[in-house]
């Protein structure tokens, strides 16, 4: 099963709408691409107008040879789009989430984090050399339990996600910040899978929970719907200056290169003009599934839908099915989730027709 599973990934190649595997179109429910604008024309000829002006890479690290105008306007804009004074970008944000920790926190710190945290952050956090102490899913009553038995730390740092991926689980990210200003605690967001999908605008949760000024650490790939790759760190001006020149993960690595910043550019103009269409498309395509799959959806808010499978086999079974029947999902297994709390994932993006996820329903109801 886990080596079906890997052959389908090696051997996918990708076109607008379905996934071609052998001869075998499959409607696409596995790509982090929400709004489809991995493959629209504007966001390729902005990555093909940037590698065409700047070549294929800088060739150096971002304090060295690989600053480019390109990549300050890139990150001024990302850093506008989420409502922040500055943005760092990183190759991944996998090194972005696993680079914070080091340069913020030390042995007479706490970073109290979600139990459902990302890897890079729980990576981060672990390198960090701080007391480590988790709170319950999502719960704020349980982190400010935690909260009230701190005492005698230098700093507290809360972390969590805005949207959880397996899940779709959106935090509850009001009720943490006035936990932060509570607790004179930092708070630090991941908001890898809400940057470009949640807020009016698709400006991510800030927007989303309509908040200002915020004064914590905001972290974001910049791979999913923006379609791009690298990560993303962003924030306070101050923060961002001394991050720049200390943080290893950031000044020993390769800079993005051009295309991937030109295309990120392009992404922006994209959703800038037309997320009012797009978005209510990705969430009327997530109703379609969520109906579907009825009392055996598990999930939150996001436009993500997840199918609980408990065991390793069952959640690679459910996989391989799927693919007979012309869908490719994603099995989340061990270790990305907990032992026995597998789950298939599901994502429709805003660039597959009606057609294609009302076809995908219909599977779902036979399959599930």
């Amino acid at each position: 099963m886990l080596n079906h599973a890997r052959e389908i990934v090696a051997r996918v190649g990708f076109n607008p709408y379905r996934v071609a595997f052998d001869d075998q179109n499959l409607i696409d429910l596995a790509s982090n691409n929400y709004l489809g604008l991995a493959r629209r024309a504007e966001v390729r000829e902005a990555a093909a107008h940037a590698l065409r002006e700047y070549g294929v890479s800088f060739c150096g690290t971002p304090v060295a040879s690989g600053h480019s105008l390109l990549a300050r306007e890139t990150a001024r804009r990302l850093a506008a789009f989420c409502g922040l004074e500055a943005a760092l970008l990183f190759p991944s944000c996998y090194q972005a989430n696993s680079g914070v920790f080091a340069m913020l926190s030390g042995p007479d710190d706490l970073i109290v984090i979600d139990r459902g945290a990302h890897a890079s952050l729980i990576a981060g956090v672990r390198a960090a050399g701080a007391k480590i102490r988790p709170f319950a899913h999502n719960s704020a009553e349980h982190l400010e339990t935690v909260l009230q038995r701190a005492a005698g730390y230098r700093k507290i740092f809360i972390v969590t996600e805005s949207v959880f991926s397996t899940e779709g689980t959106i935090a509850p990210l009001p009720d943490i910040l006035a936990l932060a200003e509570r607790f004179a605690a930092i708070p630090v967001i991941d908001d890898s899978h809400g940057i470009g999908v949640l807020g009016a605008r698709g400006r991510g949760v800030l927007e989303h929970f309509h908040i200002e000024r915020f004064r914590g650490i905001y972290t974001a790939s910049l791979g999913k719907a923006l379609a791009g790759m690298g990560g993303m760190i962003a924030g306070e001006a101050a923060t961002m200056e001394e991050l720049e020149y200390l943080c290893p993960s950031l000044i020993y690595s390769t800079a993005l290169t051009p295309p991937v910043l030109g295309g990120i550019g392009g992404a922006l103009d994209v959703i800038d003009r037309e997320f009012a269409e797009l978005g209510p498309r990705l969430w009327r395509y997530k109703d379609i599934l969520a109906t579907a799959l009825g009392e055996k959806r598990q999930g939150g808010g996001a436009p993500i839908n997840a199918v609980a499978c408990g065991e390793t086999e069952a959640a690679i079974r459910l996989t391989a099915r799927l693919h007979q029947e012309g869908i490719l999902s994603t099995p989340f297994i061990e270790p990305s989730v907990p032992k026995n709390a597998c789950v298939v994932r599901l994502i429709a993006g805003a660039g597959l027709r009606e057609e294609e996820v009302t076809r995908a329903a219909e599977c779902l109801r036979t399959c599930i």
